[in-house]
């Protein structure tokens, strides 16, 4: 039975500030950091053979704690863009209130959490999910078809996209769908890599 683990980055710096992030290479908070024992216990014993992340700091800083905790600092690691979180665009590094307050509730709800609404100038989720599951189909899914445990440590956009995947969310609910900063969805998964059950953490 293989296993796939994905857990959404420590709290950073500007997710502290309620700053939209995006592509703008930001590390972890202080509090951040501390919290990766407490989110790394909750994965303890779980099967995980191979690991993979993005370049931004805060998930790669993320992915190196949570192994470092889990004593599993050797595994094999993939790093790539494919993961990145989804380009804000003309929202990157302002406050997500002020935002909110210019566009409305419902438009400032559609760009940010819609499939194919975007910030201005930057990425639709339907554009991370464009770039994220081939990955995933590519690189991560043969592991899986091993019966390997896979880790996914990466960014809120690009995790909603893969479990839009995995789960066959239509358009219009995956606006409801968010994971808090450390949050962890894990999927046991058979041998055709249909869902047997998930836990959420």
């Amino acid at each position: 039975m293989a296993k796939l683990i994905l857990l959404r980055h420590l709290q950073s710096e500007w997710n502290k500030a309620n700053k939209f992030t995006g592509w703008t290479d930001v590390a972890l908070s202080p509090l951040g950091r501390a919290e990766a024992p407490v989110v790394a216990k909750k994965i303890l014993g779980e099967k995980i053979d191979q690991v993979f992340t993005s370049p931004l700091i805060r998930n790669k800083e993320t992915t190196e704690l949570i192994l470092e905790n889990l004593q599993l600092e050797n595994l094999p690691m993939t790093v790539d863009k494919a993961l990145d979180e989804r380009n804000y665009g003309e929202w990157q590094g302002l406050d997500k209130d002020e935002v909110r307050a210019k566009f409305g509730e419902e438009e400032y709800r559609a760009r940010r959490r819609g499939w194919d609404s975007a910030p201005p100038a930057g990425e639709s989720l339907r554009d991370v999910f464009n770039r994220a599951v081939p990955f995933f189909q590519n690189f991560i899914e043969p592991h899986l078809k091993l019966d390997e445990g896979v880790l996914i440590v990466a960014s809120h956009n690009s995790l909603r996209a893969l479990i839009k995947y995995l789960e066959n969310i239509p358009d219009e609910k995956i606006a409801d769908l968010e994971i808090p900063s450390g949050g962890i969805v894990i999927y046991n998964l058979d041998e055709s890599l249909k869902i047997l059950d998930k836990k959420v953490l």
